[in-house]
């Protein structure tokens, strides 16, 4: 598929610039198609849609296995990253010592705050990485907790360097929220150093509300217990109350065959589509839109001076300039101390070029 047919799939496109994935991603034409299908199964079927929905969950995981290369008994389904968090870190050691970045999203930094941890933060400086190794060489780091790409400038942590971190420290957990990145370049999780990655799916893997899921590393499942349980852990099996898999203990209750079928739907979507071409053409929006705002002055510094990006750009601004971009039919958010802009692969370079001229007329 090119870039305009795949364009022609996504409604919220048509009408000027949708630069806003980061705060969601945009329903397609043929999502919204099997979404409707599905709907009118359970009307007409009711309980009869139960072995149906049962068979949906498990093409979920295994679509989930497939593209970021992580063992299906290692996947666990979650309504969304937050809720996967929380039961995740009932179950780490207490006063275990968290290294966590200032002003990382609140989802990801809260739930450890609330918790008896013994937390350390850093500063979203240009040597973010260097800043990190020296934290947990001399601090005595137990757990490092970041999002890959952040929700409010956009910085995206070298992956590379999670791995060669997790090589020198393997007794550190590396526990990151990927809900700002999957989707946005291709990943393989058995590949790289992070121990467990959450993520929700609204956003860059484009599958609309309620659905989430955790990655784990093989060695991960044997540093803590999770506490959390249900009828849904043992899938409806009285006899598997002692005995079930690792990944069922964030799954203890029903799961939405709607919320993770339109996740399945989507995963297989982008696959269709390419995703190393997905990838080249997000690496290329981030190039540009850097290049671009960048030169226009628009960028905190420490993004300005970092080799690799994400497609999420803070540029400087008022509610002014805010107003002048709604005008102009740009779809953002106010965040922090300025305007959010965020691309995925349905906005095209001159789109990013049409914005900026648009920034400089106000």
């Amino acid at each position: 598929m090119t870039i305009d047919q795949i364009r022609k799939q996504f409604p919220a496109v048509q009408h000027g610039i949708y630069a806003n994935t980061a705060a969601a991603g945009p329903l397609y034409d043929s999502l919204f198609e099997w979404r409707q299908e599905h709907e009118l199964d359970l009307l007409m079927k009711a309980s009869g849609l139960f072995v149906e929905g049962l068979k949906i969950i498990s093409e979920t995981r295994k679509s989930l296995g497939s593209f970021f290369c992580c063992p299906t008994e290692n996947i666990a389904l979650t309504p969304n990253f937050t809720i996967g968090l929380n039961m995740l870190l009932d179950s780490f050691p207490k006063k275990a010592k968290v290294l966590l970045l200032s002003n990382d999203y609140p989802s990801l930094n809260w739930p450890f705050e609330f918790r008896d941890f013994d937390i350390e933060y850093l500063a979203m400086v240009d040597d973010l990485e260097s800043q990190i190794y020296e934290a947990v060489k001399n601090r005595h780091i137990d757990i490092l907790a970041l999002s890959l790409v952040q929700w409010l400038n956009g910085i995206l942590i070298d992956l590379d360097f999670l791995k060669d971190l997790k090589n020198e420290f393997k007794d550190l957990i590396i526990v990151a929220d990927g809900t700002q990145f999957c989707g946005m370049f291709p990943f393989d999780f058995s590949a790289s150093g992070i121990d467990i990655l959450g993520a929700s799916g609204y956003k860059w893997l484009l599958s609309g509300y309620g659905n989430g899921f955790m990655l784990f590393k093989e060695k991960s499942k044997e540093r803590f217990m999770p506490k959390s349980v249900g009828f849904g852990s043992v899938e409806g099996d009285f006899d598997k109350k002692d005995n079930f898999r690792f990944c069922k203990h964030f799954e203890p209750g029903h799961l939405n065959s709607l919320t993770f079928g339109s996740l399945n739907f989507s995963l297989s979507f982008l696959e269709a589509v390419g995703l190393q071409k997905i990838g080249n053409h997000n690496k290329a929006l981030s190039e540009t839109g850097k290049q671009l705002f960048g030169d226009m002055g628009l960028l905190e510094e420490a993004v300005v001076k970092r080799i690799a990006h994400s497609t999420i750009f803070n540029i400087k601004g008022d509610k002014t300039l805010l107003e002048h971009l709604r005008q102009n039919d740009i779809v953002c958010a106010q965040r922090g101390d300025g305007i959010r802009l965020s691309f995925h692969f349905y906005n095209t370079l001159q789109e990013l070029e049409e914005l900026a001229k648009i920034v400089n007329g106000c």
